[in-house]
């Protein structure tokens, strides 16, 4: 690769798109703000280059230019956008229709959004290869059910005839990449497509991408704001800040030396599977992406960079290429990559709160506790005398926290996370078992909880926009559970009120705002600051971070455990991602359809021995350290129906260590290791010790990831 002054261009003939000095604006009534400038890139036969950056700095813009699906708000102001030696900005729609699926597709965040609910799979799959491929409707059915068993789907032939939302996320992803992949494209872009799936599930959809990428030599712009995933099938990776690109490098070279501070910024906002709040706090980036019409005349990232000097504030850095196929937009990458200047500085580890120890009475305790739902019968079933099916979300939990202490509970999507989480907080009535809180039974049912209980238990949800009334400020909306809970008059609440948003780090004026003037890292701070307010005792955050960007997941990571240590509460968080989880935990409870599969204290987390389940997990998280390797384990299939929960072992369907009918036929056994994991299996701990590799290995820098 090299640059002739205006792009990133090829040193050979193997470039299939090319990118020219792009310039997107998008109509703010009537001016239109440029939300892309100057961005250029080549991409060649059978490269992936990964496009990454905070929501806002314009990613899914590009993608949607070089589709040519900007509609009519936005519009390509410069620049040229070349296929295969055609410019397909100077190209009628008409035109445009012989490009589109057969030499260009994309493959969008939604899946379900994207498949129409009215027709069967099968035929949507059918349509696009009648019409790019020209096949016969009998030959198109055909192919399309041969599509879904490439892309590794079970029963291919009964997906084919169902309908989009009668299978599961990430069967509608898999649907999505056949539809892509089936008429052979020679550019594919895929924009944030594993986003919205479990971990487990993602790795296979990124394993399943780049075979088929290789095996047809299809060019592959990624967009994403996933670090993990970039360096998992990302040959070069270019960042993209505020509409503008900041660095380009191989996916190792950066990893292992960014050279712009944003780059550096974003790897220091990802934990790291290993590392813990107690040994330091992420780093991130502090405040936010300029909106458009406000970006600087300098650096656009000056505001925001600690190594900003007054020439970072007065001039726009240059798009420099270096030595190595290297480029960078930076005053100082000369000083970052000799040594003398360095965007990491050192963090400061938080003091954790110490649990009780044992000998003390725990704060919560969970005795074999059962969330099941009963389904409706139909009238075929009624008439037969069928008794109705039951869900059984939640089947026998026993667990016990401690004051002060952290319990990360992991599990795919279907695992019943929620539904505990739920029960403990009382908006979903536990069928049987016990709970006792601070001593106390525990009743099934918010309404028959007392304010006092309710105030010593709170919830963050995953989703701040559902979680916050929109038409009340800010300072109402934090005011309440000060007057409602804990008995405060209008003046000693609104004096709260103003002290909790200091300690969530937000300005006092944000009190009179309404959520739709906040971020949405603004609004998980508001809906955290609300669950605080009454200093529980213990808080349960479910999936408060997972929809977020990497620098503002960093954020409200430090932000939770700063409140934990001030506060010194219990904590149940509540992930699929392992290195988030682990990151704040002090011990990790792994769950699988309804019932515990591990328990373990983070600190051996990376040990083995592990339960099956848990070694498929760590596998399956994605990391951006070039110098570390993971095993290659991938479970086959998805989490099974609660209705029909596997006998013996839950897991043994897709165990890739089932030992035969023992797992098929009998309750495994809690086992201890010498560590004090608790696992729930029939391998002998000695056994799973001897056959199990640790799960992340360093290697030497000639193994690095090579693309």
């Amino acid at each position: 690769m090299k640059w002739n002054g205006r792009c990133i261009i090829s040193e050979s003939n193997n470039t299939l798109l090319s990118i020219r000095s792009l310039t997107i604006a998008y109509q703010h009534g009537n001016e239109w703000l440029e939300a892309v400038r100057d961005f250029s890139l080549d991409i060649g036969h059978g490269e992936t280059v990964g496009l990454v950056g905070e929501s806002g700095s314009g990613k899914s813009t590009v993608a949607l230019a070089i589709m040519r699906y900007l509609g009519q708000g936005g519009r390509v102001v410069a620049g040229e956008v070349w296929l295969n030696g055609r410019n397909l900005l100077a190209l009628s729609p008409t035109q445009m229709r012989h490009i589109w699926g057969r030499q260009l597709s994309m493959v969008p965040q939604d899946p379900l959004s994207s498949l129409n609910p009215s027709i069967r799979v099968g035929e949507q799959l059918a349509e696009a290869l009648r019409h790019h491929m020209g096949m016969g409707q009998t030959t198109a059915a055909q192919r399309a059910v041969e599509l879904l068993e490439m892309v590794r789907v079970p029963d291919p032939e009964r997906v084919a005839r169902s309908y989009p939302h009668q299978i599961s996320g990430g069967m509608q992803q898999r649907v999505m990449i056949a539809m892509a992949l089936g008429t052979e494209p020679q550019m594919l872009v895929l924009d944030e497509p594993t986003t919205n799936l479990d971990v487990t599930t993602q790795a296979a959809v990124l394993d399943l991408f780049r075979e088929l990428i290789q095996r047809q030599n299809t060019a592959v712009l990624y967009v994403t704001h996933n670090l993990g995933v970039v360096a998992r099938i990302c040959n070069r990776v270019t960042v993209l800040y505020a509409g503008e690109q900041v660095e380009d490098a191989p996916t190792a070279d950066l990893f292992r030396q960014p050279l712009h501070p944003y780059s550096q910024g974003l790897l220091d906002s990802v934990p790291q599977l290993g590392q813990h709040k107690s040994q330091a706090s992420l780093q991130g980036i502090s405040g936010h992406i300029p909106a458009l019409g406000e970006r600087p005349s300098g650096c656009v990232f000056a505001p925001r960079c600690t190594l900003a000097v007054d020439e970072c504030y007065e001039k726009r850095p240059s798009w420099e290429s270096l030595p190595n196929g290297r480029f960078v937009r930076c005053h100082r990458w000369a000083e970052i990559a000799s040594g003398d200047i360095s965007t990491r500085h050192p963090a400061q580890a938080s003091t954790p709160p110490k649990p009780q120890p044992q000998s003390q009475p725990p704060l919560l305790t969970l005795d074999n506790v059962q969330v099941h739902f009963g389904l409706g019968r139909s009238l075929a079933d009624t008439l037969a005398r069928k008794p109705p099916a039951k869900v059984r979300a939640v089947d026998g939990i026993s667990l016990t926290m401690q004051q002060g202490e952290t319990i990360g509970l992991v599990g795919e999507s279907g695992s019943g996370k929620t539904t505990l989480a739920r029960a403990i907080i009382g908006l979903e009535p536990r069928t049987n078992g016990q709970m006792t809180f601070c001593q106390i039974p525990l009743p099934p049912t918010l309404s028959e909880r007392t304010l006092e209980t309710l105030r010593h238990l709170q919830y963050v949800f995953q989703n701040p926009e559902e979680a916050l009334n929109p038409y009340l400020t800010i300072g109402e909306t934090l005011r309440r559970p000060f007057i409602t809970l804990l008995g405060y008059n209008r003046q000693q609440a609104d004096t709260a009120v103003r002290h909790l948003l200091q300690q969530v780090k937000l300005p006092p004026h944000y009190a009179d705002r309404l959520p739709h003037q906040l971020s949405g890292g603004e609004k998980q701070r508001i809906a955290i600051a609300r669950a605080f307010a009454t200093n529980p005792d213990l808080l349960i955050a479910d999936e408060a971070v997972s929809a977020l960007d990497v620098s503002v997941q960093a954020a409200i990571l430090n932000l939770l455990a700063e409140l934990q240590t001030e506060r010194q509460n219990a904590l149940l968080f509540i992930s699929h991602d392992l290195a988030v989880v682990g990151y704040l935990a002090d011990r990790i409870a792994v769950m699988y359809v309804g019932k515990l599969m591990e328990l373990t204290e983070t600190a051996v987390l990376l040990e083995p021995p592990y339960h099956p389940y848990t070694e498929a997990l760590l596998s399956a998280v994605p990391i951006t350290n070039p110098e570390v390797s993971q095993e290659h384990i991938r479970l086959e299939g998805d989490v099974p129906s609660q209705t029909n929960v596997p006998s013996g072992c839950p897991f043994h369907p897709r165990c890739p260590r089932y030992l035969g009918d023992i797992c098929a036929n009998q309750t495994p056994p809690w086992q201890t290791t010498r560590q004090g994991k608790q696992i729930f299996c029939h391998i002998p701990v000695d056994e799973l010790q001897q056959i199990q590799k640790p799960v992340l290995r360093e290697h030497h820098a000639s193994e690095a990831h090579n693309g």
